[in-house]
């Protein structure tokens, strides 16, 4: 039994975080913490935790008496908190942008930040950095659109298939926080499909350093927000290299998948044709990828879907913090989707 402290825990993520641990047998939540919610009650906040008798906090980083802490702070805050309680010998899953980086001067170019307390972590990606995960003190929790761009292009970008990638993203209003903006207000959003930051998201730097670990390709990335809860499914379009056989077959991308995919317990390879759903993974921490078709000219497409607050976000901390204490990876995660 460990026990976990979250900060920042009145937001999306947060109520996400406390739902799979309220159900989570090696797990006891010692604190959470709120500035704007001190002294109230976790479900006065988070409505569908009338269960639990937690009480948000506002206390010291450092005061929180936990095995491991959930930063669930906005991109910039993180930073000047984390090295305080790994100094406490507390180990740490961020869910903000700050430590996601290899390359600070990227992350600091990107966020317009200048990063103040740089860190050694790891990416918080199972499903390819699952054995050095298993070793961290501080993982960095992959950001949501990079978590469903990732997992739909990295097998065709292992198997040296392409040199550039379109990504054409949806995403649902959760992603935006749970205060509301001019662009998230309801008669703003609803009945539209809005493309923002259309060449400069910053999640694109994110996708573009991790897939040219493994190689060299060019990233381009459009995020656009519909009128959904939750939710990001996202369009892969691209070319195979120059070379490769024109006759490849969209059954020889879908085993590439299913070999890259085999024995990951969050990841489910679709058959060929088959296309992924929202419905399917909402509430789940599942990843859906499929499609695997090839038009007459050559562009391959992948689709892929996940939660952006469960995969995308609370779900993939909570499997990062199975993997670092070693309890069993889908431990309190075994939610299928909420179709329809």
């Amino acid at each position: 039994m460990i026990k976990v402290g979250i900060i920042g825990a009145s937001g999306y993520t947060g109520g996400e975080l406390l739902r799979f641990l309220h159900n989570h047998s090696q797990v006891e939540v010692s604190a959470i913490t709120s500035r704007q919610y001190a002294d109230k009650a976790v479900y006065k906040v988070h409505p569908h935790l009338r269960d639990s008798d937690l009480v948000f906090q506002n206390i010291k980083a450092s005061e929180i008496d936990a095995d491991l802490v959930f930063t669930a702070t906005p991109h910039g805050a993180s930073m000047n908190i984390v090295p305080e309680i790994l100094e406490t010998g507390t180990k740490v899953i961020d869910l903000s942008g700050d430590y996601r980086y290899d390359n600070i001067e990227t992350y600091e170019k990107w966020y317009n930040l200048k990063h103040s307390h740089p860190l050694d972590a790891v990416y918080g990606l199972p499903e390819l950095y699952r054995e050095d995960i298993k070793k961290a003190n501080l993982v960095a929790n992959p950001g949501c659109f990079p978590t469903g761009s990732i997992l739909a292009c990295m097998p065709l970008i292992n198997e040296k298939l392409v040199e550039t990638v379109i990504i054409d993203a949806k995403t649902g209003i959760s992603g935006a926080g749970i205060n509301p903006t001019p662009a998230t207000h309801f008669p703003n959003c609803s009945d539209n499909v809005i493309p923002y930051n259309v060449t400069s998201h910053r999640h694109m730097s994110e996708i573009d350093e991790k897939l040219n670990q493994n190689g060299s390709v060019k990233v381009c990335f459009t995020p656009h927000l519909v009128p959904v809860i939750r939710g990001i499914l996202t369009t892969v379009h691209t070319f195979l290299k120059e070379g490769i056989t024109e006759d490849l077959s969209s059954e020889y991308l879908e085993e590439i998948y299913k070999e890259f995919y085999d024995g990951e317990p969050f990841v489910k390879v679709l058959e060929y044709g088959e296309i992924p759903r929202l419905s399917a993974v909402r509430g789940s921490n599942l990843a859906h990828v499929g499609c695997f078709q090839i038009d007459h000219h050559g562009r391959v497409i992948i689709i892929s879907t996940i939660d952006n607050l469960v995969k995308g976000a609370s779900g993939q901390a909570i499997h990062n913090m199975n993997l670092m204490f070693g309890f069993k990876e889908n431990e309190s995660l075994e939610f299928l989707g909420m179709h329809p």
